[in-house]
């Protein structure tokens, strides 16, 4: 359906004519009591009621607010304009909130109940249930993220869907475990990962909501992953995991450096000629100092009395 912008009266001067039509009942009312005539209090009455119902055709539109009018079922237009306005009575309008809006998937909100005295019977809640879906290497992982969003066409949020608050909430969710499946948990070799590429991925998060929504009216302002784990029963397992790929990785780059540095204390004697070392002295030299480069602790010397061959 498309837009069109309705153009109302100001209610100003419908509001100075109710008001005289109200100072002409109080005359009636007051006639009628003097005069003791039914036919003034039947009129007094008549025109009571015609202003109640003129009453209803005001309207206060606020800054970031729309209205999609309707008249008996049809489509008259959408005020978008700020400030006080008049229309037909009998118009049916559908308050649209312009404003931009956020809310973190797998998070549920409970509103306070009050009793009869206004005390507070059962506090407002929050809870925090991130997604539960497999990654890209079938791998549990639990997933959440952050969604902000406005309505740009609240002709389209009122007519195409039935709730487009829960719309987007609904395909946030969708569009989120979708992409989830599309990448592992953390990156092998030069592919991308949820954790590793978290800027790409609320990228391409907001464009897939993007095509999801644009049906309702609604554009997409950021979407970012806001919570990521590994699932409960293969936490401990995948940090034992990292523990050792961390460890990995840092003895291999204590490997490397330790063989530059032997490497560089070979060519020094042979520039310098400190000494003169055969194969077998060379070996146990390299021996030595990789012992001293790459263990854990202080190493112990070993003093010899003989020579490296008695």
């Amino acid at each position: 359906m498309q837009e069109r912008e309705v153009k109302l009266m100001s209610g100003w001067p419908m509001l100075f004519g109710l008001l005289g039509l109200l100072a002409l009942i109080v005359v009636l009312f007051i006639l009628a009591a003097v005069n003791k005539s039914g036919w003034l209090v039947l009129s007094a009455v008549l025109l009571l009621l015609l202003g109640i119902f003129l009453a209803c055709g005001f309207i206060v539109n606020g800054p970031n607010q729309s209205r999609v009018i309707q008249l008996f079922g049809a489509y008259v237009g959408t005020l978008r304009e700020v400030g006080f306005f008049y229309g037909n009575p009998l118009y049916w309008r559908t308050l649209v909130s312009l404003r931009a809006r956020t809310f973190e998937t797998g998070v549920n909100s409970t509103e306070e109940v009050k009793d009869a005295s206004g005390k507070v019977v059962v506090p407002a809640s929050h809870s925090r249930k991130p997604s539960k879906v497999n990654d890209h290497d079938g791998t549990p992982i639990e997933i959440a993220a952050v969604v902000v969003w406005k309505v740009i066409n609240p002709t389209d949020a009122v007519f195409q869907v039935d709730a487009y608050e829960e719309f987007v909430k609904v395909q946030s969710e969708a569009a989120l475990r979708n992409l989830a499946s599309k990448y592992p948990y953390d990156a092998h070799g030069e592919e991308r990962s949820l954790r590793g590429n978290t800027a790409e991925i609320g990228e391409e998060l907001k464009h897939e909501l993007h095509e999801r929504l644009h049906i309702a009216g609604v554009e997409v302002l950021e979407a970012r992953i806001s919570y990521l784990a590994y699932a409960a029963e293969i936490a401990a397992a995948m940090l034992q995991r990292q523990q050792a790929a961390a460890m990995i990785a840092a003895r291999q780059q204590i490997v490397e450096a330790a063989v530059s540095m032997v490497e560089h204390a070979l060519d020094e004697l042979n520039k310098r000629n400190v000494i003169d070392l055969d194969p077998e002295r060379k070996a146990a030299m390299v021996s030595n100092l990789m012992v001293v480069l790459c263990g854990h602790g202080n190493p112990q010397p070993v003093l010899n009395t003989g020579t490296l061959y008695n």
